[in-house]
């Protein structure tokens, strides 16, 4: 059975740090694409950051850009999103996902296949 599990989710206020990590199981992503989303209440789920299967392309939202980095470690089937300088609108449930379509970055959520259960991040101003 393929799992993702998201970790690392937490309240912090506001210009403070935090770093997801997501670690699969069930079945090896090292040549896929891995995509972070997250939604809102009341919003629908959006794209935040992808990063193709060797880690050497990444993608991310405009509204994170500059402040996010999306990494992975394959060995550990494992993908990381690194989050600083957050603000009062990063406050999230926050996904990863992962495609078994795909080995470059893609931005779409219908690319993506499987989905962790979320992870809370709340951004106190």
């Amino acid at each position: 059975q393929v799992q993702l599990v998201e970790s690392g989710g937490g309240l912090v206020q506001a210009g403070g740090s935090l770093r997801l990590s997501c670690a699969a199981s069930g079945r090896t992503f090292s040549n896929n694409a891995m995509g972070w989303f997250r939604q809102a209440p009341g919003k629908e789920r959006e794209f935040v950051a992808a990063i193709s299967w060797s880690g050497s392309r990444t993608y991310y939202a405009d509204a994170v850009k500059g402040r996010f980095a999306s990494s992975r470690d394959n060995a550990k089937n494992t993908v990381y999103l690194q989050m600083n300088s957050l603000k009062p609108e990063d406050t999230a449930v926050y996904y990863c996902a992962a495609s078994t379509k795909w080995s470059v970055a893609r931005t779409n959520l219908n690319d993506y296949d499987y989905w962790g259960q979320g992870t809370q991040v709340t951004v106190s101003s």
